[in-house]
């Protein structure tokens, strides 16, 4: 069951005196709830609680849907039934799953694999190694890798099936679930009349229009070695979408080498780089799938396929001798000023 519960919410919109009659003004109203083994919080702005409460169900109850169909955890999830038919016929779809593994097999292309939605038999070793603290052996990590690779999921657009041609395939949506989940609930709190609003997951946010009176979304970009709730930059966004992807927060280290609890998909270790990933794009799905794959490929590569999407895109490499690398854009965007002391 979802922890629910509603932040500093303004229960009565101030009157603004302009004009010939009394105008509401929107106030701020914050919800918060645990879903996808995060917390994910809606931010508002409307003339009305009850609206607002309303509008955040509708946002939350979206959320919950998607953890339903495309949690890796839950074995009764859609995402895991499917799991369990790996190498027999096709299997229709819902919607919601079929979206969300049409768009990560399209990051898969366009990443040549360094995003892989397959990746979940390896995943689980590395899970296990951050508990030991002991490396998968090589027997085991081979028999893993075999089993990896998005081109052996088929989809079927026309019949919506999915089909997993090797028996023992597993699928993990961590590196999208999220950005995708947050552009659903911005769509469900569109549909119930909301046009200012913030939805974040995790490091995954997505924003529409900018809050009364400001130019956008204050958000913040921590630093791959600082404090995470304390941000070295911020950004000013609005009808875009942030996530960031690094090893600030989950790692381990074994034997003096410190692997990311991200994968590399091509050689089924926990990247070794000790650095972060932010992406800003037109949505969340794109931003939270794109933030992983520039990561598992390096600053390089990682800048060269960000400017390749359109997107825009920050590594910033750790270490003693850290550096910053930047797409041609990211200069440009709206508003990056310094920390408010």
């Amino acid at each position: 069951m979802a922890a629910a519960g509603w932040v500093g919410a303004i229960s009565l919109a101030i009157l603004s005196s302009s004009g010939p009659e009394l105008r509401p003004i929107p106030a701020r109203f914050e919800f918060r709830q645990t879903h996808m083994g995060s917390e994910f919080k809606i931010v508002l702005y409307t003339t009305g609680e009850a609206q607002a409460r309303l509008a955040s169900d509708a946002g939350f109850a979206r959320i919950a849907a998607l953890d339903k169909a495309l949690s890796d955890y839950d074995p009764e999830s859609e995402l895991m039934r499917l799991c369990d038919k790996a190498g027999g016929p096709p299997v229709k779809a819902s919607d919601d799953l079929f979206r969300c593994l049409d768009q990560a097999q399209a990051m898969s292309v366009r990443s040549d694999g360094a995003f892989d939605a397959t990746i979940a038999p390896v995943v689980r070793l590395w899970r296990r190694a951050r508990r030991t603290r002991v490396l998968p052996e090589a027997e085991t990590l081979a028999k893993a890798r075999a089993l990896v690779g998005y081109r052996a999921m088929d989809l079927d657009p026309k019949a919506r099936t999915v089909r997993l041609r090797k028996p023992g395939m597993k699928l993990d949506l961590g590196g999208i679930a999220k950005g995708f989940a947050c552009d659903e609930a911005m769509a469900a709190l569109k549909k119930a009349g909301i046009t200012c609003a913030l939805v974040a997951g995790a490091g995954d946010i997505v924003v529409s229009d900018p809050p009364p009176d400001e130019r956008g979304w204050r958000i913040g970009v921590a630093d791959p070695e600082g404090d995470p709730d304390r941000p070295t930059r911020f950004l000013v966004l609005k009808n875009k979408a942030i996530s960031t992807s690094g090893d600030a927060e989950r790692f381990v280290e074994i034997g003096g080498t410190r692997y990311s609890h991200i994968v590399d998909p091509r050689t089924g270790l926990g990247v070794v780089a000790r650095a972060s990933v932010t992406i800003v794009a037109s949505d969340g799905t794109t931003a939270d799938a794109l933030a992983t794959a520039a990561y598992v490929l390096g600053h390089e590569r990682g800048i060269a396929l960000i400017e390749k999407i359109g997107a825009s895109g920050l590594y910033v490499q750790a270490g003693p001798k850290p550096k910053t690398y930047a797409t041609r854009h990211w200069a440009d965007l709206p508003g990056e000023i310094p920390a408010r002391k």
